[in-house]
């Protein structure tokens, strides 16, 4: 088996004779369309001593309601009810999206920033980050509420933290995500990237308590503090070398674990 990670459920078909062992539903992390890959590809090499092989689904931007609810969905459901018998984990990756760009970054922020000197008290009270995280909790939840029903009792649940993304404005093809927000809203320059590091801390306080929940199913992979800055190709994505040492570091152990990488 040359390769053991697909995106293409068509080209998959045609390759393996066998269903996949792992189902990734994901974001860009694990779909980054640029030179060295995504996650997914250094995820394979990990796996593929314990012949396991790899099926993602999602796509660039999903947001973790995408999963349960919105585009993916379908998909999603599709994807477990078809392969459950032979899936030995499900790797997610989603969250991210949800606060990162204008339209989901700017209302969780205050108007006129300029007068703050806390990371938090950047924030509005309307939505409200408790509000904003219980929705993310809620996405979550349900999501891995319906892979465990759907698989398998020995089935693992794999997530992510991502890491602290720097708001630099460095984007893809001339869009950011994060800067232009915090720009907007004035949030003094030495506190940007305290203000995403919360929002990341937020976030993993989620995963947290969800993979406390079922700690036999569930299992969270913490990569918060693991990449310098120079391991970012933009202020959302790892370069190449960033992703391999993600997994190199922080996905490996959990996954040897768990008994699916050697």
């Amino acid at each position: 088996m040359s390769v053991n990670y697909f995106w293409d459920e068509r080209l998959m078909n045609e390759t393996e004779s066998r269903a996949p062992t792992i189902l990734a539903i994901g974001d860009s992390w694990f779909w980054y369309p640029f030179y060295g890959g995504s996650l997914i590809n250094y995820l394979g090499q990990a796996v593929k001593s314990k012949d396991h092989f790899i099926f993602a689904i999602g796509m660039n931007g999903a947001e973790a309601y995408d999963y349960i609810d919105g585009k993916y969905a379908r998909q999603v459901r599709e994807a477990l009810k078809g392969y459950r018998n032979k899936l030995k984990a499900v790797f997610i990756s989603g969250g991210g999206n949800d606060f990162a760009g204008f339209a989901d970054l700017r209302p969780l922020l205050k108007s006129d920033c300029s007068q703050e000197d806390d990371p938090q008290a950047c924030f509005a009270a309307k939505p409200g980050l408790d509000e904003f995280f219980a929705a993310v909790d809620d996405h979550y939840r349900r999501l891995v509420g319906l892979i465990h029903a759907s698989t398998r009792s020995d089935c693992v649940v794999v997530m992510h933290t991502y890491d602290y993304a720097i708001p630099n404005g460095r984007g893809v093809f001339g869009d950011s995500w994060l800067k232009p927000a915090l720009d907007d809203a004035k949030v003094k320059p030495h506190l940007q990237q305290e203000c995403v590091k919360l929002l990341i801390d937020r976030f993993a306080e989620v995963l947290e308590s969800i993979c406390e929940s079922d700690p036999e199913h569930f299992r969270l992979v913490d990569s918060r503090g693991t990449l310098a800055p120079e391991h970012w190709a933009n202020e959302l994505h790892p370069t190449p070398q960033g992703f391999q040492k993600l997994v190199k570091d922080q996905w490996r152990p959990v996954l040897q674990e768990a008994g699916l990488a050697a």
